[in-house]
C-alpha cells in the first residue's frame, strides 16, 4: 500500500554539529526537511488528530533532539535523528530527512550542504531451530533477544514443532519455529546480530546441517530479492523445508515468494503432496 506524506520543510535549528570544535562550542543554523510518511486515511474520515502525526510535536521533537546531541557529521546526525523518529513516533512508518547546513566551512562560495537519508520500518521472517541441550530454552531466548533488540519489534512467533534432521540425517530431531519481525535494521545488520544470538547460544559451526544449539535464518525480508555468497534473500531452500514452512504457515499463510510467485501455504501443499 502506498503511504502518504506529511511534510516539514526547512524548519531551522540552531545546534552544535561540525568536524571542527569551534562547530561544537559556537553551534550553527541548520536547515531541516523531514518527509513522515504514513498512513492518514483515518484521520482525513474522522478529523481525529489522534488518527495522525502531530507535525507540531515531531517539529519539536526534531529541534529538542538536534539541540542536545552533538554530533561530527551531518551523516550521523541524520541517521541517528531518523533512528530515534521511527522508534519514538506512533504511526510513523517512513521518514525522509534532510539537514542543510548553510555556513559549511569549506571557505568556497557555496548556499548549503546537505545530506537525505530515507530510513523505514522493514518486515522479516526469522526461521528459528535446535536439536542440542534444553531446544525450547535456547528457542525462547532468540525469540526473547529478538524481541529487546534495539530496531526491532517482535510481531508474531508460532508454536514449536518437532522435525527429523534434515542433510545429516545422523543427529537428534529439531525443534523449529518461526517469528515476524519489523526491524530498522538492513539485512546485513540482522544478519550480525542474528550470528551473535547464535554464538551467546554456543553454536558452534563445525558441521554444514550439523547438531546446533541455535539456528536463525533470515527467510523473507520484505519483497527483496539477494543472492549473495554469504547471504541468500528468500533463504534458498525455504520452499522444500516442511520445518520452516509449517510454522511460517502459522503466522503467514499467505505471504507471497518474491521469486515463485507462490503463497506460505501453497508450497507448504506442495510439499506435502
Amino acid at each position: 500500500m502506498r503511504l502518504d506524506e506529511i511534510r516539514i520543510e526547512e524548519m531551522e535549528v540552531f545546534a552544535n554539529h561540525g568536524v571542527f570544535p569551534e562547530e561544537n562550542v559556537l553551534g550553527q543554523k541548520f536547515l531541516v526537511t523531514a518527509i513522515l510518511y504514513t498512513d492518514t486515511r483515518r484521520a482525513g474520515k474522522t478529523d481525529e488528530l489522534t488518527a495522525s502525526i502531530h507535525y507540531g510535536e515531531v517539529s519539536a521533537f526534531i529541534e529538542k533532539y538536534l539541540r542536545e546531541h552533538t554530533f561530527h557529521l551531518l551523516e550521523r546526525a541524520a541517521e541517528s535523528l531518523a533512528e530515534e523518529m521511527l522508534l519514538s513516533i506512533p504511526l510513523l512508518r517512513k521518514v525522509r530527512l534532510t539537514i542543510k547546513k548553510p555556513w559549511a566551512p569549506v571557505r568556497l562560495p557555496l548556499k548549503t550542504v546537505s545530506v537525505s537519508v530515507e530510513r523505514g520500518w522493514h518486515t522479516a521472517y526469522i526461521a528459528l531451530g535446535s536439536n542440542m541441550g534444553d531446544r525450547e530454552a535456547y528457542l525462547n531466548h532468540a525469540v526473547e533477544s529478538l524481541r529487546t533488540l534495539r530496531g526491532c519489534r517482535t510481531e508474531k512467533v508460532s508454536g514449536f514443532i518437532e522435525t527429523p534432521p534434515y542433510g545429516v540425517t545422523d543427529q537428534a530431531d529439531f525443534l523449529n519455529g518461526c517469528l515476524k519481525m519489523e526491524t530498522l535494521l538492513y539485512p546485513r545488520e540482522l544478519l550480525e546480530e542474528l550470528h551473535r544470538i547464535e554464538q551467546e547460544a554456543g553454536r558452534e559451526r563445525i558441521i554444514h546441517w550439523g547438531p546446533r544449539t541455535l539456528d536463525l535464518d533470515i527467510i523473507f525480508y520484505d519483497d527483496l530479492v539477494c543472492e549473495e555468497n554469504d547471504l541468500c534473500i528468500p533463504h534458498v531452500e525455504m520452499h522444500k523445508r516442511k520445518f520452516v514452512l509449517e510454522p511460517l504457515a502459522e503466522i503467514a499463510p499467505y505471504k507471497r515468494h518474491p521469486v515463485y510467485g507462490k503463497t506460505v501455504k501453497e508450497m507448504l501443499a506442495e510439499l506435502a503432496e
